[in-house]
């Protein structure tokens, strides 16, 4: 959910060190601009720069596309998952798992973390000088797994029926498979720390709309010892830790946080936003997804800046602990998109 560099403001907000205001990110999804028409998104940009500090009308292009967020085009990754999408901008779902029938795992080639993140190839010595830039340009680079890294990336190459049943029938084979893919991202954190990366964001989703996507148990036997094995490097190295899942992670978020984890990027109203004051607030620093399903969708402006008004509120404090995020996504009306910029803006400031 971040941008590959980060500010000291940041840092300082993650590790409760009285930031100078509230972290706040506003990203588009590609998908939006053939939604929405571009010269009105620019407009909104130029307009809040506090959450597009680097913006410039001239210099200003529509983003690339990812190979698996363009429709009619199948691409498979590094893994042998093919993705396909019907709308450009929007990343895919697999349509086909290479392990879904258990006797391809025999002859079965896991990608090498050397030359790809599992979704595309990746060039660790342009990584490198990123990191360097950042660090001459007084910012903070942020590496990243690929989003899904470990329970997703698992359901994608069996299946996700088949991967609980796996889990409910506790088969050994699972255990090759976890073995394979937690292999692959120690890899990729590594190359991270070696080369100096400050913070490592480790993005994947656990829930649905309500309870996770598999139970408790079975998180805290497959998953959560993976977890630990990828962010105990990080923490050694001095690294920030950020965990991001969409969907409803009540049931897990204890286990979550004990895991290492120092900020957790997670929604507000499917989690809601008591609940989490009651149970994160101050444990960790929450970066708060703010809604996308329901106020912000089919709300009015002053719906809007009182969900975001009582988010600063409940969740935040002088001292820190507390970022925010809006992903803007097709069918937002334009009015609600600018009333949440001009929130997120006015807000930002709270607590200084």
């Amino acid at each position: 959910m971040f941008t590959n560099t980060v500010s000291q403001n940041t840092l300082r907000a993650i590790r409760f060190e009285r930031p100078e205001y509230i972290p706040v990110v506003f990203w588009i999804n590609p998908a939006c601009w053939h939604h929405y028409r571009p010269e009105v998104l620019f407009d909104l940009m130029a307009e809040h720069r506090i959450l597009f500090p680097e913006f410039s009308l001239k210099s200003e292009q529509l983003p690339e596309l990812a190979p698996w967020e363009q429709a009619g085009a199948p691409y498979t990754d590094a893994w042998g998952c093919v993705w396909e999408t019907t709308d450009d901008g929007i990343a895919g779902v697999v349509t086909k798992h290479p392990l879904a029938d258990w006797r391809a795992l025999e002859s079965f080639t896991a990608p090498g973390p050397a030359k790809s993140n599992g979704m595309t190839k990746i060039d660790w010595s342009i990584i490198g000088k990123e990191i360097l830039k950042a660090k001459l340009e007084g910012k903070h680079y942020v590496g990243s797994l690929e989003h899904g890294h470990t329970f997703q990336r698992l359901s994608y190459l069996r299946g996700y029926e088949n991967l609980l049943f796996d889990m409910t029938d506790g088969d050994a084979r699972v255990w090759r498979l976890i073995e394979m893919v937690k292999s692959f991202n120690i890899g990729v954190v590594k190359r991270y720390l070696d080369l100096g990366s400050e913070m490592i964001c480790y993005p994947e989703d656990l829930g649905m709309q309500r309870g996770p996507m598999l139970s408790p148990q079975h998180f805290r036997t497959y998953i959560k010892p993976i977890y630990e094995r990828l962010m105990a490097p990080a923490h050694k190295a001095g690294c920030l830790v950020h965990m991001h899942s969409d969907g409803d992670i009540r049931d897990l978020v204890d286990d979550l946080v004990v895991s290492g984890v120092d900020a957790l990027n997670l929604q507000d109203l499917v989690n809601g936003i008591d609940w989490i004051e009651a149970n994160l607030k101050g444990r960790v620093c929450i970066d708060i997804d703010i809604d996308r399903q329901q106020i912000t969708r089919f709300g009015n402006p002053e719906q809007i800046d009182k969900l975001i008004r009582e988010e600063v509120e409940k969740l935040g404090s002088r001292e820190g602990g507390l970022m925010m995020i809006y992903g803007l996504y097709p069918g937002i009306p334009l009015e609600n998109v600018k009333a949440i910029m001009d929130a997120m803006e006015r807000y930002a400031s709270y607590y200084t």
